[in-house]
C-alpha cells in the first residue's frame, strides 16, 4: 500500500503521553489538575522517555461535557490556569525535548459557542445537524 498522506518525521518515533489536565496534577490544592501541576511533573515524564504530551481539551468551556463542550477556542479554561501558565508548560516541555499537542475538538462545541448559536438561528448554516422536536431522539 502506498502512503498518500505525509506526516512529520518526528511522529514516527513519538512516545506520547495523554494527559487529561483536570485529573493529572493539582498544583494549588483546589482539587482540579492544572497547567502548573503538569509543568511540575515534566521531569518525571522526561525520565519515562515521553517526548510528546497530548492534552485533552483545555479550552474555555462550561464543563457540561468534561471540557469537550468548548465555548471559546482562543482562551484556556480558567480552572487549568492562564494563557501564561500554558505558555510556560510549552516552554518548559520544549526545554526537555517534549512536544505539546493540544486536542482541538472542533466537532464538539458548547451551546454557548458562537458557531452553535449562529447555526441555531440560521437554517442554511450546515455546521450542525438539527432534528425537529417531534422526531424521536
Amino acid at each position: 500500500m502506498t502512503q498518500t498522506r505525509s506526516y512529520p518525521s518526528w511522529l514516527a518515533d513519538a512516545i506520547l503521553y495523554q494527559i487529561y489536565p483536570q485529573t493529572f496534577a493539582d498544583s494549588d490544592g483546589d482539587g482540579i489538575g492544572d497547567f502548573a501541576g503538569i509543568t511540575a511533573r515534566l521531569d518525571h515524564l522526561e525520565w519515562l522517555g515521553v517526548n510528546t504530551i497530548w492534552l485533552n481539551p483545555c479550552f474555555a468551556s462550561p464543563f457540561r461535557d468534561a471540557g469537550y463542550d468548548v465555548s471559546d477556542y482562543m482562551s484556556v479554561a480558567p480552572r487549568y490556569g492562564t494563557d501564561h501558565d500554558l505558555a510556560r508548560l510549552v516552554d518548559e516541555s520544549r526545554r526537555r525535548g517534549i512536544r505539546v499537542l493540544l486536542d482541538l475538538v472542533a466537532g464538539h462545541t458548547s451551546d454557548e459557542h458562537p458557531w452553535f448559536q449562529a447555526s441555531a438561528n440560521d437554517p442554511s448554516d450546515d455546521r450542525y445537524i438539527w432534528a425537529g422536536t417531534d422526531e424521536p431522539p
